[in-house]
């Protein structure tokens, strides 16, 4: 079996693919056979040793991936050899066959490519819950979308279209935002030529902004919280920026925002029931052709390492991907 394993903390350069037993599904776990592992950002700071999860050296990257069942551990019920699944792993999926607890799949259904199922869970569930489960996101309402054509900014876009929202996507460059154009903004705005609060305001119109997203933070989380409505809501996603905001609380106070936390990797384990539903409404949104689940392009695993380069300088337009 190969891997691509991180043996030493460091840049991609260092990673390194080796070839490895088969591993064998204990009690209550899955065998997959990976057709393709999906890559997000937080895999250039896990490997780099710079992330909150630090595994234990060594261990491959990746934290998801979609696949087929190919061995079943003693006490497995609900899955069979063969059926296409996704598998949720946190890290480890950048190998040719994995093991997971059976709670950690979900079956892929017909009309969904692994390379859509694949980049699914992190990104598109992160989206899901910030949207559904944070800010209540209602048909009518109008959500702005930072960093709007990275990983689970492109999602929120998505899924904000697909729930009935007035999509503005918030990006650096007129490319990007074209790339969220296409993918159900109604609304584009480049904060690398234009103010980001006054282009909040001006095309919030008269119905103004009800929901921020932002997986950004740095300076541009305080114009945009700035931006909102009266009883607004601000959903913290990430710090893809670096520095992390200090928000000033009497403008909290005086418009009466709600600051909403998206720590999509405690819901999961906290709330494990909620976690499978909106899984299985992300996959019926995709087989019914409401999701793309973009794709920014597929990897050999050989090509690791240009890969993780195309994330680190935030190039990706979408899911990148490795097939092992």
């Amino acid at each position: 079996m190969k891997a691509l394993l991180c043996k030493t903390l460091g840049g991609p350069e260092e990673l390194v693919i080796e070839d490895l037993p088969a591993p064998a599904p204990g009690p209550g776990e899955v065998r997959v056979r990976v057709a393709v592992a999906a890559l997000n950002f937080f895999d250039t700071l896990i490997i780099a040793g710079r992330y909150q999860v630090k595994p234990d050296l060594p261990f491959s990257p990746g934290a998801e991936a979609a696949g087929v069942v190919d061995a079943l551990g003693e006490g497995v019920t609900g899955f069979r050899v063969g059926e296409r699944v996704i598998a949720h792993l946190g890290y480890g999926a950048c190998r040719e066959a994995v093991v997971v607890p059976a709670a950690a799949l979900s079956r892929v259904p017909d009309g969904v490519s692994d390379e859509q199922a694949a980049g699914l869970t992190v990104t598109y569930g992160t989206s899901l819950h910030a949207l559904k489960d944070r800010a209540a996101l209602k048909p009518g309402e109008t959500l702005a979308v930072l960093g709007a054509s990275g990983g689970v900014g492109l999602a929120a876009v998505e899924l904000g279209h697909a729930m009935g929202a007035r999509v503005i996507a918030c990006a650096s460059s007129a490319d990007k935002l074209e790339a969220a154009r296409a993918h159900g903004a109604d609304l584009l705005l480049d904060y690398g030529q234009e103010n980001l609060r006054e282009g909040l305001r001006r095309l919030g119109g008269e119905a103004g902004i009800d929901v921020v997203y932002d997986p950004v933070g740095g300076d541009f989380a305080e114009p945009a919280l700035r931006a909102l409505n009266w009883k607004g809501r601000f959903l913290v996603v990430g710090f893809a920026a670096g520095p992390i905001p200090k928000i000033p609380l009497n403008l909290v106070l005086l418009k009466g925002i709600d600051v909403l936390g998206v720590h999509w990797g405690a819901f999961v384990r906290q709330e494990p029931q909620a976690h499978a539903e909106n899984q299985a409404q992300l996959l019926a949104l995709v087989a019914a052709g409401r999701l793309t689940a973009k794709v920014h392009g597929v990897y050999p695993l050989e090509e690791a390492q240009a890969a993780l380069g195309v994330l680190s300088r935030r190039e990706a337009v979408g899911k990148v991907l490795l097939r092992p």
